[in-house]
């Protein structure tokens, strides 16, 4: 995996004052810690952590502190801005060679399934993994074909053998399944016997409850 250089600057303070003040500068708060070191506040622009939270892979990140100090991390944790969705801290994970550690990792679908060209609907029930590796795994997404699900198919966790990589989520977890389509309710004939007075449509209701 390509590594991301992420510079930083370190924080000598974490009130909730001078992490607003950053955030206006267009700079976010964040920690880093490992299991050998103390945990270290630092900061970084917007701009460059953006790229490395909105993404759909997971990326090895060179954190620089200054121009001697460099730490292998990943990111671990982000929290967003409730209204904004802009994020307004994160957690790195530092990094040893030779020692497992944990992450979440994007599953990318390739292929068509044969059982939507049969009629079916496609559901994917989880877009991420949890898995267990040595930092020299670390694969950027996990690539899954679905190419050959038929109508009923799924794919479950316990399917997968991913070499070097231990998946952490439940063995029966389903990950993506084609399922039969909802049969339509047949429309009441007006004046049918049941049937009670029409409702009056309301305009935008439908949009508003999407």
């Amino acid at each position: 995996m390509e590594k991301v250089v992420l510079k930083a600057n370190v924080r000598t303070t974490t009130a909730k004052s001078s992490n607003n003040s950053l955030r206006r500068e267009g700079r976010v708060p964040g920690i880093f810690y490992s299991k050998h070191s103390q945990p270290i506040s630092v900061d970084v622009a917007e701009k460059s952590i953006k790229p490395l939270v909105f993404t759909s892979e997971a990326h090895l990140i060179s954190l620089q502190l200054n121009e001697n100090e460099e730490h292998e991390c990943v990111i671990k944790d982000v929290q967003f801005d409730p209204v904004t969705d802009r994020v307004i801290h994160f957690d790195l994970l530092g990094l040893t060679v030779g020692e497992k550690f944990q992450l979440e990792v994007p599953i990318q679908f390739h292929g068509s399934p044969v059982g939507v060209k049969e009629g079916g609907v496609l559901q994917t029930l989880i877009h991420k993994l949890d898995i267990e590796c040595l930092p020299k795994d670390i694969p950027q997404h996990l690539d899954l074909n679905i190419q050959d699900l038929k109508l009923g198919d799924a794919i479950h966790v316990a399917d997968l053998n991913l070499e070097n990589i231990t998946i952490l989520n439940p063995a029966e977890t389903v990950i993506v399944a084609v399922t039969h389509p909802k049969a339509e309710k047949e429309p009441v004939a007006e004046g049918a016997e049941g049937a009670g007075p029409a409702e009056p449509e309301v305009i935008g209701k439908d949009k508003e409850e999407e």
